[in-house]
């Protein structure tokens, strides 16, 4: 194993122990928590303080809308990416656009807040 493969991991653990708690505070399943703190380290440059600003953001997120909401919005943007026909009920209908709106709008309070 590699020094930088060890580091990775090292800083992937510390994601799921912080998440762990991070989630026993709020009703987010620690596995949404982390999978949502490491993608967004990862767009932001997997540093401590990415770590310390997408934890942050996830919790700010969590305390706007709940984790059924959270997970609606979720599943209608990963379905709208879709093509064609198929994506398009998930991208243009009602529900999609309220649920997607109450996400994004969450997460522009987490940005504001945290980064």
């Amino acid at each position: 194993m590699t020094l930088a493969h060890k580091r990775r991991s090292a800083a992937f653990f510390a994601v799921l122990m912080y998440a762990a708690g991070a989630s026993a505070a709020q009703d987010y399943p620690t596995v949404a928590v982390a999978d949502y703190v490491y993608g967004c380290m990862k767009a932001n440059g997997n540093s401590r303080q990415a770590l310390e600003s997408c934890s942050c953001s996830i919790d700010v997120i969590s305390s706007i809308i709940p984790y059924a909401r959270y997970e609606e919005a979720e599943t209608f943007r990963s379905l709208g990416l879709l093509t064609g026909e198929r994506g398009v009920l998930f991208r243009q209908s009602a529900p999609a656009r309220s649920a997607t709106s109450d996400l994004r709008r969450a997460q522009a309070e987490a940005e504001v807040r945290c980064f």
